[in-house]
C-alpha cells in the first residue's frame, strides 16, 4: 500500500497524448472504481474525522491534514449506496475538483494502471446507479466505473452559476448576433452548469459529451463549408473525456484546414495542477479552471468580440 501512496504524487504529470492513468479503488463490495490520478493530491489512512452541525448527510466529518480542514466525503452513501462502516480502516482519496480540495472515503485502494482515453467509454444507458457514472473501462476482464464527482459534489453544495450584474454590464459580445458555439464535457451537470452561466449571453449552443463526438460534428459541419469558424467560431471543451480527451480535440481541430480557426477555450476541474505548456503546444486559446461563471463569461466574451 504504502508504494502506491507514495507514487501518486510523482505521477500527476501526465498529460496530453490522449493518456491518462486511473487510481483503483473500491467502496463497498467487489465493484472497481477509478479516479484520475492528475485530480489526486494524496491518498492516506483516513484520519480521525470531527463531525459539524447541518453537515450533508453524505460528508461524514472534517479531516485536520497538513493545515486545512478538508470535508470527507462518503462516496459510497454520496452515490446511493450504503455508508461506508470503520473509517479507521478504510482511506481518504485527498482531491481537487473545480477549485475545492475534498476528501473521498473509500473502503480501500489497489493500484495504479496507465490507459489510453479510447479505452474509456461513456457509461451505459440506463437510471439507477449508472446515473452517477460518467464513464467505464474494462481491465483484466472487469469493468471499472469513473463517478461523475461533479455531479456528487454539485449535489452536496451547488456551485453559482449566474453571471454577477457587475460582470454581465461590462461584456461587449453583440448578443444580437446569436453567435453559435459548442459546448463539450462528459458530465451532464457541468454541461448545464455552462448553458446557465451564458444564457444571458443569447447564444445558440450545441453540446457534445465527448472530444470524439464533437469532432464528428464539426466536420460534418465543415462538409458543407470551408471554413467552420464562420459558423461555429468557438468551442468550449473540457479536458478529461472518454474516447478522445481536450488536448487531442484541439490538436486536431488545428491541424484540420476547414476547423483551425475555431477559437478553443479549455474548461476543467484539473485546477491548480494544470500543464500550461500542453495548452500552448496543441494550440489551446485560453484555459479557465471550473467553475466560475464571471470568468467563463469573460472568456467567451473576449474571443466572440474580437
Amino acid at each position: 500500500m504504502s508504494s502506491i501512496l507514495e507514487s501518486v504524487n510523482k505521477r500527476t504529470q501526465l498529460v496530453g497524448q490522449n493518456r491518462l492513468e486511473l487510481l483503483l479503488f473500491k467502496l463497498n463490495g467487489r465493484q472497481r472504481f477509478g479516479i484520475n490520478v492528475f485530480k489526486v493530491k494524496e491518498v492516506l489512512q483516513c484520519p480521525p474525522l470531527t463531525g459539524l452541525p447541518k453537515l450533508n448527510p453524505f460528508v461524514r466529518g472534517v479531516a485536520h491534514i497538513r493545515g486545512q480542514t478538508i470535508s470527507v466525503i462518503d462516496l459510497s452513501a454520496a452515490t446511493g449506496g450504503r455508508p461506508i462502516e470503520d473509517t479507521a480502516n478504510c482511506f481518504i482519496i485527498i482531491s481537487e475538483y473545480n477549485r475545492s480540495v475534498q476528501g473521498f472515503l473509500v473502503k480501500s485502494v489497489e493500484r495504479i494502471i496507465n490507459m489510453n482515453w479510447e479505452a474509456i467509454l461513456p457509461p451505459p444507458q440506463g437510471a439507477g446507479r449508472y446515473s452517477y457514472l460518467t464513464a467505464v473501462t474494462e481491465i483484466e476482464g472487469e469493468l471499472v466505473e469513473i463517478l461523475d464527482v461533479e455531479k456528487i459534489l454539485d449535489e452536496i453544495s451547488p456551485v453559482k452559476t449566474k453571471i454577477s450584474q457587475e460582470v454581465d454590464e461590462k461584456l461587449t459580445i453583440d448578443r444580437e448576433r446569436h453567435f453559435h458555439i459548442m459546448v463539450i464535457d462528459d458530465s451532464a451537470v457541468a454541461r448545464k452548469q455552462i448553458i446557465r452561466a451564458l444564457e444571458s449571453l443569447s447564444l445558440q449552443i450545441d453540446t457534445a459529451k465527448d472530444g470524439r463526438e464533437a469532432l464528428e460534428k464539426l466536420k460534418s459541419v465543415a462538409a458543407e463549408m470551408d471554413n467552420v469558424a464562420t459558423e461555429i467560431p468557438l468551442i468550449i471543451s473540457d479536458i478529461e473525456m472518454p474516447e478522445m480527451d481536450g488536448y487531442t480535440l484541439t490538436a486536431e481541430i488545428r491541424d484540420n484546414p476547414k476547423l483551425k480557426d475555431i477559437k478553443v477555450v479549455l474548461h476543467t476541474s484539473l485546477s491548480g495542477v494544470f500543464n500550461q505548456a500542453m495548452v500552448e503546444k496543441v494550440g489551446a486559446n485560453d484555459f479557465i479552471a471550473k467553475f466560475n461563471p464571471d470568468e467563463l463569461a469573460a472568456a467567451v466574451n473576449k474571443h466572440l468580440s474580437l
